[in-house]
């Protein structure tokens, strides 16, 4: 658990109602996914739930079967970041969660989630997400993703109101890692620990190409995110360097026995993080 400055505001409800979760689900074009997520949110063990989608203008039937859950539908553009500072503007909840329409939410995320703030007073949480889909390269994508929970490859998803509020949230300049610069933010501000229960993140049928061009999109804004924290940073040195992001990261705190329990998940993990860093060096 991370201490730092500020934590004694940041447990100062202001404004929130408490105990209520406030859970932010952004969307565009997501009818095939968003019914599972919205569901697996209504089904969890803990029910004191405010839900909240902020849909991107989608052109298919996303509002329509949103609305079917919840009458807290929103119209807001142009990316996630918008979309979830504006969710935590209207949310009502102490605490927020928030979520891609394309993720499902173990039963008992939020009443883990909730419990371990009440008893620690842990400002935000990561949730280990677990990644389902179809074919060999999911399986590889989902082992892969194992090793990034905590670290700071991965971000915080449930928060307290307030603090969200009290570091800006998201940076709406930053288009691809602006989850890292939030959870750096956070990380200043207040306590982190990690909970047990995942979320799914279901990526479907894996397509090498299509998945190397989402990573080439997101190149320049982890550039100006690289000048905004500034090139000597020791995270930006972790985030953005070859020789964590290839091996440290997969041997640090004991992980690299994983790697010799499942020697085809690592070789073919191996691989793909190389065409990533190819990806990503072609586009700088």
């Amino acid at each position: 658990m991370e201490k730092t400055n500020n934590s004694e505001a940041s447990r100062t409800n202001e404004g929130g109602d408490s105990s209520l979760i406030s859970v932010i689900i952004t969307t565009k074009n997501e009818e095939k996914n968003i019914e599972n997520c919205l569901q697996s949110v209504k089904n969890q063990t803990f029910n004191n739930i405010e839900l909240i989608v902020i849909d991107n203008f989608s052109e298919d039937q996303t509002v329509e079967v949103a609305k079917k859950h919840t009458s807290s539908v929103y119209l807001k553009g142009n990316e996630r970041s918008a979309q979830r500072n504006y969710g935590a503007q209207v949310a009502k909840g102490e605490y927020l969660l928030y979520l891609d329409a394309d993720m499902i939410l173990s039963p008992n995320v939020l009443e883990e989630c909730i419990t371990k703030c009440k008893q620690t007073g842990v400002d935000a949480l990561y949730i280990p997400e677990r990644i389902v889909g179809k074919g060999f390269w999911i399986k590889v994508r989902d082992f892969e993703r194992s090793f990034y929970t905590g670290t700071v490859i991965d971000a915080v998803r449930f928060v307290r109101r307030n603090l969200f509020l009290q570091i800006g949230g998201f940076d709406e300049n930053l288009i691809g890692p602006e989850d890292w610069d939030f959870d750096r933010k956070i990380r200043v501000a207040g306590y982190t620990e990690v909970v047990d229960a995942p979320l799914y993140h279901n990526e479907g049928q894996f397509n090498m190409k299509r998945y190397l061009k989402k990573k080439s999109y997101y190149t320049p804004g982890i550039q100006k995110y690289v000048l905004k924290w500034g090139v000597e940073d020791p995270e930006i040195k972790k985030q953005v360097s070859v020789q964590y992001r290839l091996i440290k990261v997969f041997l640090e705190k004991g992980k690299w026995k994983k790697l010799l329990r499942h020697p085809i998940y690592s070789s073919a993990m191996g691989y793909l993080r190389i065409r990533v860093a190819f990806a990503y060096i072609q586009n700088r």
